[in-house]
């Protein structure tokens, strides 16, 4: 499963609540009233779209004031840490944003240019690919001044490996290569991987090649993205020999980036320290300000608040990655720039069934019977700030979105009218019934869930809704879950891998797809987006963006309920707070300790 959205006690709340996290920036710049006894909003990061350098070279351009030396701490309210910090398995929203900034290394990565916007950047390629004419292959020549944390060169083959490594879904089940190196990399149908496929230096896979220090992938389908996929650490290299092996390598794997992990208990803490092997001149977008990096994980958020909150010594070189709703205004009000509102590329979804709620004005009176605002705010939320209404599969600021709305308006609580569609559909005699799964240890998740039967049953339906004690989509994602046939309500997180249509709509839509969990299948659908994925690159963000809004608008198969925003909080010794607009976390690659 994606782990960009599960496996925190705030990914499981949100799982419930049909909300979500992660990536671009939506709202403007201005600190607007947020209404009667409303703080002004905090510091947001500005509307944008992605841009390329392709061939920037390093050291990354010096940030204003920056100075070297101290530690920063930070806080993960809610967030578990990775199981594993194997850069091939890196999948987790959390994990992802900390190593791909400081440790790991992979053939690109995104930059912010003076304005904050993002930048995709060339990493351990010198640029950013070059693709034949119809993209079915992609070349990219390795750096010769990469050095691993022991001073020896990166070398291609090493690259490549890393590569192949993506392609065994058994040792990485949770990675991306599972979704999208075995989709578009040619010959991962018949490869297993070089741990399952028991080929350790992976000379059974043809689909990749090296020439020196160029490595040649080729796709099984045309792929325009590679690019942006080659942005994640799973895109970057391994050691050739045994070291290497999973899952002992998830515990302590080699740094090619400008930090090497010291210590790292999962479920606890991942300490980081300078690598001084790692060249700024080899690396066009990170730094190596600070002495050394703290991130403790899964923190009780009331604590975290306290404080950041606290103008203690400890909080002045610290982060914290939320915060409580109910410190909102307070926060608002004393920290100023401190406090990041940080936009994001997901949408939070629930999934009718669409078997068995067949019915599309069953499914549009599900999404007028969701009580938005209340359930936000019983899960911890702050309504219309770390959550916003959604009116499409694609988020705001993603390229090629379309402003629109099913039924003409924003669809919003609205009990009257969900029962005006169910009798519509032939169910004005009894509450048409609903089954669906929520995470019970989590007192904001049964409150949530709570709200979420308040409001459907206000709206004409009657709700079975079954507790579970781990993560929902544990049943969601499991084929053989007695609990899941049962269900024909489900929910969904989604960020974009990339910001494009191409990260949003097959994998939550194709048929087959493995996060498909409503079942959705329509063939025309099907063509549409294949069609889409050949289409020349500068074409297909406005084919996703139609294909959006005729999905929704013929079929509606999916509800989103919301987009998030994130809220960061910096200590006040921390130079350059802002946010990373492409994970949503903060901007590891540019902060420092002000002196």
């Amino acid at each position: 499963m994606p782990r960009h959205l599960v496996r925190s006690r705030r990914a499981l709340r949100t799982a419930s609540a049909g909300v979500a996290f992660l990536a671009l920036a939506v709202g403007g710049c201005s600190t607007t009233d947020g209404g009667p006894g409303r703080a002004p909003s905090p510091k947001q990061e500005p509307v944008t779209a992605v841009t390329k350098a392709h061939d920037l070279r390093g050291p990354a351009p010096e940030v204003d004031g920056a100075v070297e030396g101290g530690t920063i701490t930070v806080h993960l309210p809610g967030d578990s840490s990775p199981e594993t910090i194997d850069p091939t398995a890196g999948w987790a929203r959390a994990g992802n944003s900390i190593l791909q900034a400081l440790t790991s290394r992979s053939l690109t990565q995104y930059s912010r240019d003076e304005e904050g916007r993002p930048v995709l950047v060339p990493d351990l390629a010198v640029d950013l690919g070059r693709p034949n004419t119809d993209f079915t292959e992609w070349t990219f020549t390795i750096r010769d001044d990469a050095t691993w944390e022991d001073g020896r060169p990166v070398t291609a083959e090493e690259v490549a490996f890393g590569i192949c490594r993506s392609l065994d879904s058994t040792a990485f089940p949770s990675g991306p290569g599972a979704v999208y190196s075995r989709r578009f990399f040619a010959g991962a149908d018949d490869y297993a991987g070089p741990y399952t496929g028991k080929d350790p230096r992976c000379e059974s896979w043809d689909g990749i090649s090296v020439e020196g220090q160029e490595i040649t992938i080729t796709m099984s389908t045309p792929f325009p993205d590679m690019d942006y996929f080659g942005a994640f650490m799973a895109m970057g290299p391994a050691p050739l020999d045994r070291t290497s092996r999973p899952p002992r390598y998830g515990r302590t794997p080699l740094s090619t980036g400008p930090y090497k992990v010291a210590r790292f208990e999962a479920g606890e803490e991942l300490r980081l320290v300078r690598n001084d092997q790692w060249d700024p001149a080899s690396d066009p977008a990170r730094h190596q300000h600070v002495d050394e990096w703290v991130f403790k994980f899964d923190q009780d958020g009331a604590q975290v608040d306290d404080l950041m909150l606290s103008d203690s010594p400890e909080s002045r070189a610290a982060i914290a990655t939320g915060l409580g709703a109910e410190r909102f205004d307070e926060a608002t009000e004393k920290l100023g720039d401190r406090l990041v509102q940080q936009s994001t590329l997901c949408v939070s979804t629930l999934m009718p069934d669409y078997d068995k709620i067949d019915d599309i004005r069953v499914r549009k009176a599900l999404a007028y019977a969701y009580p938005y605002d209340d359930v936000w705010s019983a899960a911890g939320e702050v309504p219309q700030v770390t959550r916003r209404l959604a009116s499409s599969l694609l988020p705001p600021g993603m390229p090629g979105r379309e402003e629109f709305f099913v039924d003409e308006a924003q669809i919003t609580f609205d009990p009257e009218r969900s029962r005006e569609l169910l009798a519509e559909a032939g169910h004005a005699d009894k509450p048409y019934p609903i089954t669906m799964i929520y995470y019970e240890l989590d007192p904001d998740m049964r409150a949530a869930q709570e709200r979420i039967k308040q409001g459907f049953e206000a709206g004409g339906f009657s709700v079975k809704d079954i507790p579970v004690q781990s993560s929902p989509y544990n049943v969601w994602l499991d084929p053989d879950s007695k609990v899941d046939r049962r269900l024909n309500l489900r929910g969904f997180n989604w960020c974009a891998d990339w910001p494009a249509g191409s990260s949003m709509l097959p994998p939550l839509l194709e048929s087959g797809a493995e996060y498909n969990l409503a079942d959705f299948e329509e063939t025309s659908v099907d063509e549409e987006m294949r069609k889409i994925s050949v289409l020349p690159q500068a074409d297909q963000a406005d084919a996703w963006g139609a294909l959006d809004e005729r999905i929704m608008r013929e079929y509606f198969p999916i509800i989103p309920t919301a987009v998030r925003n994130e809220l960061l909080v910096f200590g006040e010794d921390i130079g350059n707070p802002s946010g990373e607009v492409v994970w949503g976390s903060p901007n590891y690659k540019d902060l420092y300790v002000a002196k």
